[in-house]
This record gives C-alpha cells, sequence and structure tokens, in this order.
C-alpha cells in the first residue's frame, strides 16, 4: 500500500474522506463539507476505526467554524454542532478526545483550531509506527525469532483505520518489512465485513500472504496451532486494562488464552480511558438490527426474527497478554496497568 494513503485529509476547506462502504470495488473519496454530512459519515462507517475517527472530528471542529462562518451561526450553535460530532459514535473514546482536544483552543481562532487538528493527526501516524515497532519487538521475543510468525487479526486496524500505517496492522506490517512474517489469517468481521473488504485490500496493497475466513473459524485455527499470535486494535481501554474492539475478539482471546498462545491489543494512548474503571462502563454501540438479518438488502432471516446487533464487545484484562502503545508494551494479564503508559 503506498505510504501516503489517507482515510482522512484536510483539503484546506473540507475533509476528504475514503469512502470505506464502496471498498474494495471502487476507491472514492467523500469532500465532507458541514456537520450533518461528517455526523453521517461516521455513523455510516464511511470513516471507521477509533483513531480514524478521532482525527475526523478533530478537523470537525473546524468543519463546523467553517459552517458556522457561512451560516451565520452564533457561538452556541457552532458549539452544538461540535457536540454532534463529538456524539457520533459512543464506543470509540478517540473521538470524544481529540475533540475535546481541538475545542480547547477554540478561542484562539481557526488556524488555531486547524493546527491542532494537524497535530493530532501526525502524532497518530508517528504512534502508530512506534507501535508497530513495539509490538513486533515483543512478539519476535515472546514467541520466538527462529522462524516467520502467523498471525489472526480480527477487523480493520490498517491505515484505513487511523491516520496513517495503522495500529494492530502497523505490527503486522512491521513484521513483514522486517521479513518475519509467514501468513496473516484475517477474520471476515460480521456482519458488515470490514476484514475481508478493508484488512484483506490492505495486505493485498502490500503482497503479504493472507487468508480470509469466517469469524467462527478463529478459534478452531487457532486451536489447532496455525496461529502464533493474536493481534488486535482497540476503541476503548479502561483503566483496569479491560478492551472494547470489534465483536467477536472476544472470542479470539478465549481461543488464544485456551491455546497458550499471546493476545496482543495495539492502540495509541488516546485509546486508553481513565475515567472508565472497568470494561462494565463502557458503552457497546448497539447498530440497526437489519444488518444481520439481511445479506445484500435481501432478508434472509424470518419476519418474525429480530437482530441483536452490538457493534463491539468487551475483552477482559485476564485475556490480554500485551497492550502495545506508542510507548512500548504493557503485559496487562501480569497485573500492568494502562495508565502506566500515561504516567
Amino acid at each position: 500500500m503506498p505510504r501516503e494513503l489517507r482515510a482522512v485529509d484536510w483539503t484546506g476547506n473540507s475533509l476528504a474522506l475514503i469512502d470505506q462502504t464502496v471498498l474494495p470495488q471502487r476507491t472514492e473519496t467523500r469532500d465532507v463539507r458541514d456537520v450533518d454530512d461528517l455526523v453521517d459519515a461516521i455513523r455510516r462507517l464511511v470513516v471507521r476505526g477509533a483513531p480514524a475517527i478521532g482525527a475526523a472530528g478533530a478537523y470537525g471542529v473546524a468543519l463546523a467554524m467553517l459552517q458556522g462562518k457561512r451560516e451565520g451561526w452564533s457561538r452556541e450553535e457552532v458549539l452544538a454542532a461540535v457536540a454532534r460530532v463529538r456524539a457520533a459514535r459512543p464506543t470509540a473514546v478517540n473521538l470524544m478526545v481529540c475533540v475535546d482536544r481541538v475545542l480547547a483552543r477554540f478561542d484562539e481562532g481557526l488556524d488555531a483550531v486547524l493546527a491542532e487538528a494537524v497535530q493530532v493527526q501526525r502524532e497518530d501516524v508517528a504512534a502508530n509506527r512506534a507501535m508497530g515497532e513495539a509490538g513486533a519487538d515483543w512478539l519476535l521475543k515472546r514467541v520466538g525469532e527462529d522462524r516467520p510468525l502467523r498471525i489472526l487479526t480480527h477487523c480493520n486496524t490498517g491505515a484505513l483505520a487511523t491516520a496513517g500505517w495503522g495500529t494492530a496492522l502497523g505490527v503486522v506490517r512491521e513484521l513483514h518489512a522486517r521479513g518475519r512474517l509467514e501468513v496473516v489469517y484475517a477474520d471476515e468481521t460480521r456482519p458488515l465485513l470490514q476484514g475481508s473488504r478493508l484488512t484483506a485490500w490492505e495486505l493485498a496493497q502490500e503482497g503479504i500472504p493472507h487468508y480470509v475466513q469466517a469469524d467462527g473459524a478463529a478459534a478452531g485455527t487457532i486451536l489447532r496451532g496455525a496461529v502464533d499470535a493474536a493481534v488486535v486494535g482497540a476503541d476503548r481501554i479502561a483503566a483496569n486494562g479491560d478492551t472494547a474492539n470489534k465483536v467477536g475478539t472476544v472470542g479470539v482471546a478465549l481461543a488464544c488464552a485456551d491455546a497458550g498462545v499471546p493476545f496482543l491489543v495495539a492502540a495509541p494512548t488516546t485509546t486508553v480511558d481513565l475515567s472508565t474503571a472497568t470494561g462494565a462502563g463502557i458503552h457497546i454501540e448497539l447498530r440497526d438490527g437489519a444488518e444481520v438479518l439481511e445479506w445484500g438488502g435481501v432478508r434472509t432471516a424470518p419476519a418474525a426474527s429480530r437482530g441483536h446487533n452490538p457493534a463491539f464487545d468487551v475483552t477482559p484484562a485476564r485475556l490480554v497478554t500485551g497492550l502495545a502503545t506508542e510507548r512500548g508494551v504493557l503485559e496487562v494479564s501480569a497485573g500492568e496497568l494502562p495508565g502506566d503508559h500515561l504516567k
């Protein structure tokens, strides 16, 4: 994949978002010029992945200011628009953190807000590269350096899900760059197939050998000894190390624990939420039940069936072997806490 790929990019007066709902069939960029359009893009997963949503939210403050100037909004109306962006998806803490960080410079004017949003984006790319190196180092020491590794991942955590490079997929890319990667098992990630549509697309662009498998195959793949480690991302990490990620992640973690293979979470420190004590306090977004009752717009379940469609689940800290951030790797299941990287 070209290193310059950006899922979120500021054009000067609008936000250019790679439309991830149409990949891999088409590569299209959506030009976002108003707050309602941005909120819609976040909710419909045109842009997705906690760090990418955070970057979009950071620029969303500037977008609200520009729209307010065009339409003659009051200060209160601009701030209300920013609040809508902040609340667009409730589970990913990066969105709230990045909006709040940029909003702190609101009274300094548009240039200051934009400068802060650009810095948010730059810091995320740097953090991704650092955690990629740290995660790769840790895996090679933990699993062994005698052969290339076989990695399983769940959902999409690459350049498409971040400001650039990737979190969990950044670890994979680093292993590949070192010649220490044999193959990747990419879970398809039902019901919206972020694994088969997006992760596989990124891996193919990089020339990284991979399999796409059904989510239900993941545990068996791990238990039969075909995987050396699982590497996943996160949308929110509680103070005790409980980790919210795409639904289906906890099953991967349970299988890793039973098989005795590492389960590594890769996420920037902006994903750590010390105000949430445990995973029980993480709000889990429930999406439209139609996503699991239909396939390609055709109803596959009986008319009387209702859809239960949580977008995320929570993996208990005891199952998280390691947490890679831009500051290194913490061994969470051994008692190290995410807050240790925030001191």
